[in-house]
């Protein structure tokens, strides 16, 4: 049979009207199209970019992007207007796929434009997409149009006098999501207003690191919305928040399909319960809603993904929202998180899915201890006396770790025990602790979710000895302590188990074998909070009772 000649060609163009239609529906939305084209003025070198929403009178709407970055000459610009443009030379760049000029720009516009010089005395070089003309001769053509006085306007206005790129959309029918009945009417002015300040909330978070001067992984980039300067939110607050993963924990190597292995990098932060700030810092630096809990995932800086567990836990409980997760990767992982054209988007593997949930889990139950507070604060205010039991083992002394020397800076100290001698473990210091609460101290700032952590305590600066802290805000004191305070003995006995296992563990520990006692702990905190799950904390009457009796105040002989 012969073979049709129409068949014989391998080379089958897409067809460009629809295509280039089709391009607009990739998932963007105003705020995420705006910062594909900030990307593009970073990875230029730019450090200023200027972003104006214009209305006019007769309601139609321009946007405009101006940056001070290296520009391009007619050839630059001809390659960057192709869908799929070239690879860029630096594979850091925030630009990845040679699409997101044109499908970010399409997604919210009809016509949109390009117009940059690489010197002050050059001229400026300008080409257009309109999507409209491309349907109409059915050809990837762009358009060569004379710079308008408009746009001639906004360059000077928004990329200064020399080297510089500006994107303009125009026609843009999806920048709104409705057609007033009154275009350019106040109606209309509201929405745009509206529009500018999500975008400037969006861009605050995403580049929040590009707009702090004090962070060094990022270069300083001043980002403007309508003359308003950006400021940076970051999401995570750490000026009040609480970084609760350990050192070991940080860092994530991740295995490539070449064999090679990359580190991402991850912190967890517990930020601080909403009652305990005012409405202005919950606002304006926390802003604590369901929404917000989860990863927050940076490529080279960038956030690319915010709020929500990707899987790894539900999503849609508030009792989680305290807890926030900073995960950092560069573009050496962009295949292993499956990163798409927006760069919006993150997939994790099934193994480091399951790794993540075991290591954030404790962090994850404690930040829903943190937020449930509002009926554990009494209890956590109590102070149970634990005078006797510290009395008990001051006077018994039991055999325990010898301690040799401690370091408060860097909470290492060096003891000799069953291990050997000159054994250097890294667990909390604590100085000037009360001299009747040097063994066993119950404390609420242990963040790990562990029921109890070794320390080292003193009630001055030398002569530490092996004690134990015990967290109250786990459900074992909450549910347990709480109910054996009023037998009297039951907390004493308690007190000696907890602290039994504290000096067990540094009398047998080494560096090696730190890792493996804690991961004990973890197992032991969430095998206890499941195993208490259905079990009724005590009543508010119950605490108060509790709290008006002499024998639960702390220290108290």
């Amino acid at each position: 049979m012969p073979i049709d000649p129409e068949l014989d060609d391998l080379v089958n163009h897409p067809d460009p009207s629809r295509l280039i239609y089709g391009l607009r529906d990739t998932g963007y939305d105003f705020n995420t199209a705006a910062a594909d084209i900030v990307d593009n003025a970073i990875a230029a070198d730019a450090t200023d970019v200027n972003i104006w929403v214009d209305l006019q009178p007769d309601g139609r709407k321009f946007v405009y992007f101006g940056d001070n970055g290296n520009g391009m000459d007619a050839a630059g610009v001809h390659g960057a207007m192709r869908y799929g443009a070239a690879r860029r030379a630096n594979a850091k760049s925030l630009g990845k796929f040679g699409l997101g000029l044109k499908t970010a720009s399409s997604s919210i516009c009809l016509r949109y434009g390009l117009v940059s010089r690489q010197a002050g005395e050059t001229e400026l070089h300008k080409l257009e997409w309109d999507l409209e003309h491309v349907g109409n001769v059915n050809d990837w053509k762009m358009l060569r149009v004379p710079i308008t006085k408009q746009e001639a306007h906004w360059y000077r206005e928004l990329c200064g006098e020399e080297k510089g790129t500006l994107v303009v959309w125009s026609k843009c029918d999806r920048l709104l999501s409705k057609d007033y009945q009154e275009p350019g009417g106040s109606a209309e002015k509201r929405a745009i207003k509206g529009r500018i300040d999500k975008l400037r909330e969006h861009v605050a978070l995403v580049f929040h690191r590009f707009l702090n001067p004090a962070e060094t992984s990022c270069p300083t980039v001043r980002i403007t919305i309508n003359g308003e300067a950006v400021l940076p939110f970051n999401p995570f607050y750490p000026e009040r928040a609480e970084q609760v993963l350990p050192d070991h924990a940080r860092v994530i190597p991740i295995q490539l399909e070449d064999g090679t292995i990359h580190n991402a990098t991850m912190n967890a932060w517990i930020l601080p319960h909403s009652k305990d700030m005012s409405d202005a810092e919950n606002s304006e630096k926390a802003r604590i809603k369901s929404q917000s809990q989860g990863f927050y995932i940076h490529r080279e800086g960038r956030i690319i993904h915010h709020g929500g567990w990707l899987g790894v836990f539900r999503s849609d409980d508030p009792h989680y929202s305290l807890l926030r997760v900073e995960f950092d990767f560069d573009h050496h992982l962009d295949d292993a998180f499956k990163i798409d054209v927006k760069k919006s988007r993150i997939l994790f593997d099934p193994a480091l899915e399951e790794a993540l949930h075991k290591t954030l889990t404790p962090f994850w139950n404690e930040a829903n201890n943190r937020y449930r507070r509002k009926n554990k604060e009494l209890a956590q205010d109590i102070a149970l006396n634990h005078t006797s039991s510290n009395r008990t083992i001051e006077k018994v002394s039991p055999k325990r770790a010898a301690v040799v020397e401690v370091d408060a800076a860097s909470q290492e100290v060096t003891v000799n025990n069953n291990r050997g001698y000159g054994i250097k473990l890294h667990i909390p210091v604590n100085n000037n602790v009360n001299p009747n609460a040097v063994w066993i101290e119950a404390v609420d700032d242990i963040t790990s979710g562990h029921v109890w952590e070794p320390a080292m305590r003193s009630s001055s600066d030398t002569g530490h000895r092996i004690g134990v802290r015990i967290n109250k805000h786990h459900d074992f004191f909450q549910k347990v302590y709480m109910r054996a305070a009023a037998l009297g003995d039951a907390v004493e006995g308690i007190d000696f188990l907890l602290w039994a296992f504290a000096a067990a563990e540094q009398n047998n520990s080494d560096a090696e074998l730190a890792r493996i006692f804690e991961d004990i702990r973890e197992e032991i905190s969430i095998s206890l909070r499941k195993l208490l799950k259905d079990t009724a904390a005590p009543s508010q009457r119950d605490l108060e009772d509790l709290a008006a009796a002499a024998v639960f105040v702390e220290g108290d002989d």
